[in-house]
């Protein structure tokens, strides 16, 4: 088995053209990704603004493909279903279960995942944000990227920008 090392260095870094993104703003983007490159860009019309690498849905909880829009934005969401069991302290009991399958050790609460700069698609809480990219498919459904991608393409979409998810 390959170091994880590895895997996260075959994904290519963040690709921004300067150029492109002084012009870009939240009423002349969308957004594409790619599950097959495992990449999201950030357009202006048909230019690349910005090539990134991400990690969506693994083969049990996929990526919802299709024509979506930006539905929601929130800067500092936590999630309502993945995170971890924690103590008084703020020790962590239990870390990764799920709110809706696992019952919380006595003494301990449910606290949420952190997906910062999170980008809402679906009402069922599929979105994109920051988070750990092992170099393939990996999430829960959320397509997950690099902190420093991810807020540029929260501070260049709107509610309503629209996102294409697909091979």
């Amino acid at each position: 088995m390959k170091p994880a090392s590895e895997l996260i260095n075959r994904q290519e870094p963040i690709n921004v053209s300067p150029r492109l993104l002084a012009r870009l703003t939240p009423d002349n983007s969308h957004v594409r990704v790619s599950l097959s490159k495992q990449r999201a860009y950030l357009m202006m019309g048909d230019e690349i603004v910005i090539d990134s690498p991400i990690s969506s849905g693994k083969r049990a909880r996929p990526t919802p493909q299709g024509s979506f829009h930006v539905l929601e934005k929130d800067l500092n969401h936590r999630s309502s279903i993945y995170g971890d069991f924690v103590d008084s302290s703020g020790r962590i009991v239990r870390r990764g279960v799920s709110s809706r399958i696992d019952s919380a050790p006595s003494g301990t609460h449910y606290v949420g995942a952190d997906m910062k700069w999170f980008m809402r698609l679906t009402d069922e809480g599929v979105g994109m944000h920051v988070g750990f990219l092992p170099g393939y498919a990996a999430s829960h459904g959320c397509v997950r990227m690099p902190s420093s991608a991810a807020e540029m393409f929260y501070n260049h979409v709107k509610v309503g920008t629209p996102v294409v998810v697909g091979d």
